[in-house]
């Protein structure tokens, strides 16, 4: 089921429900410049059988509204979203997962609306403020990639770009079929009706996000999946978020990038219903 929700005026996000509607909320968050059609197709319906699951698309992605260039707002502003997602939805209390900014996002949810999860996953994220200086950061290989990524380019380079993007990002560990990522970036162009991306979350003000201190209150269960082969939030950053909250284990996916494909889709959805399958509200 879809529905157009409105969170701000003139800002409206595209938001789907599937698998059981008797079953408990989980609300998937996804990352940065990303649509809601990222989460892998079987991620979906193994998490399905269990729960209500929900997905949508951020501000400025697939068929959400893209207004940043006439109303610029803060990352933090799309943690509100999530919160307004819920409410529009009817749903109290859900089991969020965030992947990548979206477990940023997560976090600014356990910490201003913690009556709201009932548990947390994390993949693939770091803590608010980001990792130490002292421990490894992203790839420089990835970060060279990144300044490409406002260049201009037509629907066919674009996808090559993407599809280029989604190799780096799957670490170089476990297998990576650059035909299954152009499906999906094909799916969510023609999702979106248009191909081109201005990394609106990448110019979003960061302010409000230097609160990984706070973090250590949290009480809500959480699970933090180390990926370990992934160039923009590996081990370091998953130990580390896994140690500044006050109540999260630590699961660990052999050669897991920050791709999240069909083939990985079984290994993290046991992982999270064994998580929420522990914990399911009241």
């Amino acid at each position: 089921m879809e529905h157009e929700i409105e969170v701000a005026p003139g800002v409206r996000l595209w938001v789907e429900e599937c698998g059981d509607p008797a079953g408990s909320a989980l609300l998937l968050v996804m990352g940065a410049n990303a649509s809601g059609l990222t989460w892998p197709d079987a991620l979906l319906e193994a998490l399905g059988r269990r729960h209500r699951v929900i997905r949508y698309d951020h501000r400025d992605t697939g068929r959400s509204s893209w207004s940043f260039a006439e109303q610029p707002y803060a990352l933090t502003e799309l943690a509100a979203d999530a919160v307004r997602v819920l409410d529009a939805l009817g749903v109290t209390r859900a089991h969020v997962v965030g992947m990548s900014l979206g477990g940023m996002l997560t976090q600014l949810l356990l910490l201003d609306h913690p009556e709201r999860v009932a548990t947390a996953t994390f993949i693939g994220t770091t803590p608010m403020e980001g990792v130490p200086a002292d421990l490894p950061g992203i790839d420089p290989a990835l970060l060279q990639y990144w300044e490409t990524m406002f260049e201009p380019r037509d629907q066919a380079a674009e996808l090559d770009w993407r599809v280029e993007h989604w190799r780096i990002l799957n670490g170089g560990e476990l297998p990576y079929d650059p035909q299954e990522f152009r499906r999906r970036e094909e799916r969510i162009i023609a999702h979106a009706g248009r191909h081109d991306n201005p990394a609106a979350h990448a110019m979003a003000s960061q302010d409000g996000l230097d609160r990984a201190a706070e973090l250590a209150a949290v009480d809500t269960p959480a699970v933090v999946v180390d990926s370990p082969a992934d160039p923009a939030a590996g081990t370091a950053s998953a130990r580390h978020l896994a140690g500044l909250l006050g109540n999260a284990r630590l699961v660990t996916v052999p050669g897991l990038g920050h791709a999240l494909s069909e083939a990985v889709a079984p290994r993290l959805a046991e992982i999270i219903l064994a998580h929420t399958t522990t914990h399911e509200p009241a």
